[in-house]
């Protein structure tokens, strides 16, 4: 190639051809023509794989040609711009669905939590509350011929909440199921009671019904019985059950009779007892 003709191509992009003695193919380099060295008989040139030069007498050919757009700079600027928008409302919106899946974990979980609390609280309170009844006594008629009274001590289990004796239910079981519940309109409950002989007759007995029973406070420090029916852990009470009223047919219960009740607290564990009528009397107060 003449060397007067390669000044034209300096600062242009070109394809140059280029073939080493002995070589059998020609090679192929695509880059500016930085200068030429005429002296030293080398052209510059500043290709992808760098700046380099090549030797005048290896060139073949030299063509002018066109330089590819790098893919780096395939975007414009304002394809950019809005792809990186696109980004952050996808962020964005990633961000909001979390911190809602968030707060509805977190609502759900205090729920969860303040139910579970309630849960042990009542379970606790089921478990440990109830009442325990400590002796059953009966008493007769004058003729001693049957029982018209029962009287049923009774006191809150170890480690009970108050018993509440307006709540409190007393199943009878005897032919038919009798529930009776406390005399609390007439007032019936007599306090600091000792004399078991007395104790049936120290309540209004036309109040006792087949249906109400009363209640004798036989430890009630602090009156909650007689004030405002309720028991504490340390109280004793016994409740007085009209037989007469509720064996009406018989006028109360025979001897060798028995039947079977239940006290129901409000809250709390029932208490199961039997009552075994003797099939004599001996004296008018009975111990069952």
């Amino acid at each position: 190639m003449e060397k007067k003709y390669l000044e034209r191509f300096v600062g242009k992009y070109c394809k140059i051809v280029t073939k080493e003695p002995g070589d059998q193919k020609a090679n192929v380099v695509k880059g500016t023509l930085e200068d030429v060295d005429y002296k030293d008989g080398f052209i510059i040139i500043d290709s992808e794989q760098g700046l380099g030069c090549l030797s005048i007498n290896t060139l073949v050919a030299i063509k002018p040609s066109n330089k590819k757009t790098s893919k780096k700079n395939y975007f414009k600027d304002e394809d950019q711009a809005m792809v990186g928008i696109g980004t952050l409302i996808v962020f964005i919106a990633m961000i909001l669905v979390a911190a809602v899946a968030a707060s509805v974990v977190i609502q759900t979980s205090e729920q969860l939590q303040q139910r579970a609390n309630a849960v042990g609280k009542q379970t606790i309170r089921e478990v440990s509350s109830g009442t325990s009844i400590i002796d059953l006594t009966g008493y007769s008629d004058a003729g001693k011929t049957k029982l018209e009274y029962l009287a049923i001590s009774m006191r809150p289990r170890a480690g009970s909440y108050d018993i509440d004796l307006n709540e409190t239910l007393l199943y009878v079981i005897y032919d038919t199921l009798t529930v009776l519940t406390l005399n609390w309109a007439d007032n019936d409950v007599i306090s600091n009671t000792v004399n078991v002989s007395g104790i049936f007759h120290t309540l209004n007995h036309s109040n006792l019904t087949s249906t109400n029973f009363g209640v004798v406070g036989l430890r009630d420090e602090d009156n909650s019985i007689t004030s405002s029916h309720g028991m504490g852990t340390n109280d004793m009470a016994m409740i007085i059950v009209n037989l007469s009223a509720m064996f009406s047919t018989t006028g109360g219960l025979p001897p060798g009779e028995q039947f079977v009740g239940r006290l129901v607290p409000e809250v709390g564990s029932s208490a199961l007892f039997i009552v075994n009528a003797p099939t004599t009397f001996d004296q008018r107060v009975v111990e069952l």
